[in-house]
């Protein structure tokens, strides 16, 4: 294990996107993601994820050259393609004008197509909190995931994620998470790890619950809640791959596959403006007061403090200096 600073992960990541191919811009974009990620404990979509980025980069199925285009059909509607490039810089294209539309009609949504994947749903709705909007997002991914009773993959993990502002450039409300019982990345580092993993995620190729990861790989994970979490996972799909523009997951290929087509997702954005809804301010308020009554509880997002230092593990370290050829440790 080493200790590296949430700066250091920042500047190397960014010179080592910028190395496989990325413009500076974009590089910057997508390094600032990582960081973040590293910074709130969010490993599997820290740098775990960097050397496929760099793969996909050097093969071509993410563009890292190209400049998002951004539409405005409606007074409440922003559109970016993302032209299959990276979902950090078509997301900073497409966020002023969405937040100046929100401002001005209460809301407004904000769809991009044709994009990577955006790995943590949750930066995106945050960075609009931290603007004193209200953020939903929507996005879907490669097929894991059954009908409830099926064993047919059709829908990917497909993420939501909630941010409500506090006024002051933070979060009062912060959650992300998949439609599933648990994130893919989850049995995939507990394969690696050559762990099993709880009855309840996953089901193996022939429907039956598993323990065991490759076999979950081989079939498909369970829906959170059951009936509950397969129809999130629907809305979701309905929004990022029908309204946004991007591949439906069933038809999305493995997205750490270092070539092959693009991913062609779809992230789906709403902004809301709160500032004409006074009631909020005291409902968020009692919500507080209520939830901290009992010890130990919270707010979903509450008391969360990005690091400025993160434990990162030794493999990871030496497959980043082979991949990069740069020193990661501090």
């Amino acid at each position: 294990m080493a200790t590296l600073s949430v700066t250091n992960i920042f500047n190397l990541s960014k010179a080592t996107l910028v190395k496989f191919g990325a413009l500076d811009w974009i590089a910057d974009a997508v390094a600032d993601a990582i960081a973040n990620s590293e910074s709130v404990g969010n490993r599997i979509c820290g740098l775990y994820y960097l050397e496929s980025y760099c793969l996909q980069l050097k093969s071509g199925r993410v563009r890292g050259d190209i400049e998002p285009i951004v539409s405005q059909e409606k007074a409440g509607i922003v559109r970016v393609d993302a032209k299959f490039g990276f979902a950090q810089p078509a997301f900073q294209r497409g966020i002023v004008p969405a937040r100046e539309a929100a401002l001005k009609n209460g809301i407004c949504s904000l769809a991009i197509g044709h994009a990577h994947t955006c790995t943590s749903l949750g930066y995106f709705t945050e960075q609009i909190a931290k603007s004193n909007l209200i953020g939903i997002g929507f996005t879907n991914a490669s097929p894991i995931v059954a009908a409830p009773g099926g064993k047919s993959r059709i829908i990917g993990t497909n993420p939501i994620a909630f941010s409500v502002p506090d006024g002051k450039g933070n979060t009062v409300i912060h959650f992300d998470q998949s439609t599933t019982a648990v994130a893919l990345g989850k049995i995939t580092m507990a394969k690696a790890a050559g762990e099993k993993i709880p009855f309840g995620w996953a089901l193996d190729k022939n429907g039956e619950s598993t323990a065991d990861p490759e076999a979950a790989l081989e079939g498909s994970l369970v829906s959170s809640g059951g009936y509950k979490g397969w129809g999130f996972g629907l809305m979701a799909e309905v929004l990022a791959a029908g309204l946004a523009g991007g591949l439906a997951s069933q038809f999305v290929q493995p997205l750490k596959a270092k070539d092959g087509d693009p991913h062609n997702l779809g992230q789906y954005y709403i902004l809301i403006d709160p500032h004409n809804a006074p009631a909020l301010k005291n409902l968020l308020n009692d919500l507080e007061t209520a939830v901290s009554k009992d010890e130990g509880t919270r707010l979903p997002g509450q008391g969360k403090v990005a690091e400025e230092f993160v434990v990162v593990p030794d493999d990871l370290l030496v497959l980043l200096e082979k991949l990069t050829g740069l020193k990661w440790k501090d």
